[in-house]
Protein backbone atom coordinates (compact mmCIF):
# COMPACT_ATOMS: atom_id res chain seq x y z
CA UNK A 1 0.00 0.00 0.00
CA UNK A 2 2.84 2.31 0.88
CA UNK A 3 4.58 1.72 -2.46
CA UNK A 4 1.32 2.26 -4.32
CA UNK A 5 0.77 5.53 -2.51
CA UNK A 6 4.32 6.70 -3.30
CA UNK A 7 3.86 5.85 -7.01
CA UNK A 8 0.51 7.66 -7.03
CA UNK A 9 2.03 10.81 -5.49
CA UNK A 10 4.96 10.65 -7.95
CA UNK A 11 2.53 10.43 -10.90
CA UNK A 12 0.41 13.22 -9.49
CA UNK A 13 3.47 15.48 -9.11
CA UNK A 14 4.61 15.06 -12.71
CA UNK A 15 1.05 15.42 -13.99
CA UNK A 16 0.79 18.74 -12.19
CA UNK A 17 4.10 19.90 -13.65
CA UNK A 18 3.63 18.83 -17.28
CA UNK A 19 3.97 22.39 -18.61
CA UNK A 20 7.35 22.66 -16.88
CA UNK A 21 8.46 19.33 -18.38
CA UNK A 22 7.47 20.44 -21.87
CA UNK A 23 9.41 23.67 -21.38
CA UNK A 24 12.64 21.83 -20.51
CA UNK A 25 12.16 19.41 -23.43
CA UNK A 26 11.70 22.28 -25.90
CA UNK A 27 14.77 24.14 -24.55
CA UNK A 28 16.91 20.97 -24.76
CA UNK A 29 15.85 20.32 -28.36
CA UNK A 30 16.51 23.92 -29.32
CA UNK A 31 20.06 23.81 -27.90
CA UNK A 32 20.72 20.46 -29.62
CA UNK A 33 19.66 21.67 -33.07
CA UNK A 34 21.37 25.01 -32.67
CA UNK A 35 24.63 23.22 -31.86
CA UNK A 36 24.25 20.94 -34.88
CA UNK A 37 23.69 23.86 -37.25
CA UNK A 38 26.46 26.10 -35.89
CA UNK A 39 29.32 26.73 -38.34
CA UNK A 40 32.61 24.99 -37.50
CA UNK A 41 35.37 27.34 -36.39
CA UNK A 42 38.88 25.91 -36.24
CA UNK A 43 41.13 26.82 -33.35
CA UNK A 44 44.52 28.21 -34.08
CA UNK A 45 47.43 26.07 -32.98
CA UNK A 46 49.18 27.58 -29.98
CA UNK A 47 52.89 27.58 -29.25
CA UNK A 48 54.84 28.06 -26.06
CA UNK A 49 55.92 31.60 -25.21
CA UNK A 50 59.65 31.98 -25.82
CA UNK A 51 61.61 34.19 -23.45
CA UNK A 52 64.04 36.32 -25.45
CA UNK A 53 67.19 37.59 -23.74
CA UNK A 54 68.34 41.19 -23.56
CA UNK A 55 70.64 42.05 -26.46
CA UNK A 56 74.27 42.56 -25.50
CA UNK A 57 77.35 41.90 -27.58
CA UNK A 58 81.00 41.04 -27.10
CA UNK A 59 83.93 40.91 -29.48
CA UNK A 60 85.46 37.84 -31.08
CA UNK A 61 89.06 38.72 -31.94
CA UNK A 62 91.53 35.86 -31.83
CA UNK A 63 95.14 36.92 -32.60
CA UNK A 64 95.74 34.40 -35.40
CA UNK A 65 92.36 34.76 -37.11
CA UNK A 66 91.89 36.66 -40.40
CA UNK A 67 88.59 38.13 -39.19
CA UNK A 68 86.84 39.63 -36.15
CA UNK A 69 83.23 40.49 -35.28
CA UNK A 70 80.83 41.10 -32.40
CA UNK A 71 78.47 38.36 -31.24
CA UNK A 72 75.79 38.00 -28.51
CA UNK A 73 76.77 37.37 -24.89
CA UNK A 74 74.13 34.59 -24.77
CA UNK A 75 76.03 32.65 -27.46
CA UNK A 76 79.15 30.48 -27.34
CA UNK A 77 81.82 30.21 -30.01
CA UNK A 78 83.38 26.78 -30.45
CA UNK A 79 85.70 25.26 -33.02
CA UNK A 80 83.97 23.26 -35.71
CA UNK A 81 85.64 19.84 -35.90
CA UNK A 82 83.37 18.67 -38.71
CA UNK A 83 81.09 20.50 -41.11
CA UNK A 84 78.38 17.89 -41.64
CA UNK A 85 80.38 15.06 -43.28
CA UNK A 86 83.34 17.17 -44.41
CA UNK A 87 86.48 18.13 -42.55
CA UNK A 88 87.22 21.86 -42.30
CA UNK A 89 90.03 22.81 -44.65
CA UNK A 90 91.52 25.24 -42.11
CA UNK A 91 91.34 26.10 -38.40
CA UNK A 92 89.20 29.21 -38.88
CA UNK A 93 85.85 27.43 -39.10
CA UNK A 94 83.70 28.26 -36.09
CA UNK A 95 80.22 27.60 -34.70
CA UNK A 96 78.24 30.26 -32.87
CA UNK A 97 75.99 28.26 -30.54
CA UNK A 98 72.75 29.53 -28.97
CA UNK A 99 71.98 26.86 -26.31
CA UNK A 100 68.76 28.55 -25.21
CA UNK A 101 67.28 28.18 -28.70
CA UNK A 102 68.99 24.93 -29.79
CA UNK A 103 70.39 26.94 -32.68
CA UNK A 104 73.78 27.34 -34.32
CA UNK A 105 75.40 29.55 -36.92
CA UNK A 106 78.01 27.66 -38.94
CA UNK A 107 80.87 29.87 -40.11
CA UNK A 108 83.05 28.32 -42.84
CA UNK A 109 86.07 30.35 -43.92
CA UNK A 110 87.96 29.90 -47.19
CA UNK A 111 91.03 31.62 -48.51
CA UNK A 112 90.67 32.71 -52.13
CA UNK A 113 93.50 31.15 -54.09
CA UNK A 114 94.13 28.64 -51.31
CA UNK A 115 93.86 24.89 -51.55
CA UNK A 116 90.61 23.13 -50.77
CA UNK A 117 90.22 19.44 -49.95
CA UNK A 118 87.33 17.52 -51.50
CA UNK A 119 86.26 13.91 -51.11
CA UNK A 120 85.62 12.22 -54.45
CA UNK A 121 83.78 8.90 -54.49
CA UNK A 122 85.48 6.17 -56.49
CA UNK A 123 83.77 3.35 -58.50
CA UNK A 124 84.63 0.91 -55.69
CA UNK A 125 82.70 3.03 -53.16
CA UNK A 126 85.81 4.40 -51.47
CA UNK A 127 86.58 8.13 -51.19
CA UNK A 128 89.76 9.74 -52.45
CA UNK A 129 91.15 13.09 -51.35
CA UNK A 130 91.34 15.67 -54.10
CA UNK A 131 92.85 19.14 -53.87
CA UNK A 132 91.68 22.11 -55.88
CA UNK A 133 92.09 25.88 -55.78
CA UNK A 134 89.47 28.13 -54.20
CA UNK A 135 88.18 30.42 -56.94
CA UNK A 136 85.94 33.35 -55.96
CA UNK A 137 83.34 32.86 -58.71
CA UNK A 138 83.00 29.17 -57.92
CA UNK A 139 82.57 29.82 -54.18
CA UNK A 140 79.80 32.33 -54.91
CA UNK A 141 78.10 29.80 -57.19
CA UNK A 142 78.43 27.14 -54.48
CA UNK A 143 76.79 29.47 -51.94
CA UNK A 144 73.78 29.92 -54.23
CA UNK A 145 73.66 26.18 -54.95
CA UNK A 146 73.67 25.28 -51.25
CA UNK A 147 70.86 27.76 -50.60
CA UNK A 148 68.77 26.49 -53.51
CA UNK A 149 68.90 22.95 -52.12
CA UNK A 150 66.12 24.16 -49.81
CA UNK A 151 63.78 24.60 -52.80
CA UNK A 152 62.13 21.26 -52.04
CA UNK A 153 60.61 22.53 -48.77
CA UNK A 154 60.78 26.31 -49.21
CA UNK A 155 58.08 28.54 -50.66
CA UNK A 156 60.43 31.43 -51.49
CA UNK A 157 64.12 32.31 -51.51
CA UNK A 158 65.06 35.97 -51.36
CA UNK A 159 68.60 37.26 -51.66
CA UNK A 160 69.79 40.79 -50.99
CA UNK A 161 73.15 42.46 -51.48
CA UNK A 162 75.22 43.33 -48.41
CA UNK A 163 77.41 46.39 -48.04
CA UNK A 164 78.55 46.92 -44.45
CA UNK A 165 79.86 50.03 -42.67
CA UNK A 166 83.30 48.39 -42.79
CA UNK A 167 83.15 48.20 -46.59
CA UNK A 168 82.53 44.45 -46.80
CA UNK A 169 80.21 43.04 -49.47
CA UNK A 170 78.22 39.85 -49.78
CA UNK A 171 74.73 38.40 -50.07
CA UNK A 172 72.08 37.59 -47.44
CA UNK A 173 69.57 34.79 -48.12
CA UNK A 174 66.11 34.40 -46.57
CA UNK A 175 64.52 31.01 -47.18
CA UNK A 176 60.77 30.69 -46.61
CA UNK A 177 58.85 27.58 -45.54
CA UNK A 178 60.07 24.71 -43.38
CA UNK A 179 63.67 24.78 -44.56
CA UNK A 180 66.48 23.42 -42.40
CA UNK A 181 68.18 26.81 -42.57
CA UNK A 182 66.12 29.95 -43.17
CA UNK A 183 68.98 32.48 -42.87
CA UNK A 184 72.27 32.30 -44.76
CA UNK A 185 74.92 34.72 -45.97
CA UNK A 186 78.39 35.05 -47.39
CA UNK A 187 80.96 37.85 -47.13
CA UNK A 188 84.09 38.41 -49.18
CA UNK A 189 86.67 40.96 -50.24
CA UNK A 190 86.79 39.09 -53.61
CA UNK A 191 90.58 38.78 -53.56
CA UNK A 192 91.67 36.94 -50.42
CA UNK A 193 88.88 36.13 -47.93
CA UNK A 194 85.52 34.37 -48.17
CA UNK A 195 83.24 33.29 -45.33
CA UNK A 196 79.81 31.70 -45.36
CA UNK A 197 77.31 31.65 -42.48
CA UNK A 198 74.20 29.48 -42.09
CA UNK A 199 71.71 29.36 -39.22
CA UNK A 200 70.46 25.89 -38.25
CA UNK A 201 68.13 24.63 -35.51
CA UNK A 202 68.53 21.29 -33.77
CA UNK A 203 64.77 20.71 -33.95
CA UNK A 204 62.25 19.65 -36.58
CA UNK A 205 61.83 22.68 -38.89
CA UNK A 206 58.50 24.47 -38.38
CA UNK A 207 58.32 27.96 -39.82
CA UNK A 208 55.41 29.07 -37.61
CA UNK A 209 56.85 28.02 -34.26
CA UNK A 210 60.43 29.08 -35.11
CA UNK A 211 59.58 32.47 -36.63
CA UNK A 212 59.95 34.53 -33.40
CA UNK A 213 63.39 33.01 -32.75
CA UNK A 214 64.44 33.27 -36.40
CA UNK A 215 63.52 36.94 -36.45
CA UNK A 216 65.34 37.51 -33.16
CA UNK A 217 68.50 35.74 -34.36
CA UNK A 218 68.37 37.46 -37.75
CA UNK A 219 68.99 40.74 -35.94
CA UNK A 220 71.99 39.11 -34.26
CA UNK A 221 73.22 37.84 -37.64
CA UNK A 222 72.92 41.35 -39.03
CA UNK A 223 74.99 42.67 -36.11
CA UNK A 224 77.66 40.04 -36.75
CA UNK A 225 77.72 41.05 -40.42
CA UNK A 226 77.81 44.80 -39.76
CA UNK A 227 80.68 44.49 -37.27
CA UNK A 228 82.66 42.00 -39.38
CA UNK A 229 86.22 42.95 -40.32
CA UNK A 230 88.98 41.34 -42.38
CA UNK A 231 92.07 41.74 -40.21
CA UNK A 232 94.58 40.88 -42.95
CA UNK A 233 93.30 43.82 -45.01
CA UNK A 234 93.91 46.43 -42.33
Amino acid sequence: MKNYKHAYMHKKYFSANKPLQYFFIIITCFIFFAACNSPYVSKKRGYYTIELPERKYQKFDQPSFPYSFEYPVYANIIQDSTYFDNNPENSYWRNIDFPQFHARIFLSYKEIGGKALYKIKQPNGQYKDSFTTNVFDKMVADAFTLTNKNNVVSNAIKDSLIHTPNGIGGVFFKVGGNAATAKQFFLSDTVKNFIRGALYFDVTPNADSLRPVQDFLQTDMEHIINTFKWKNNE
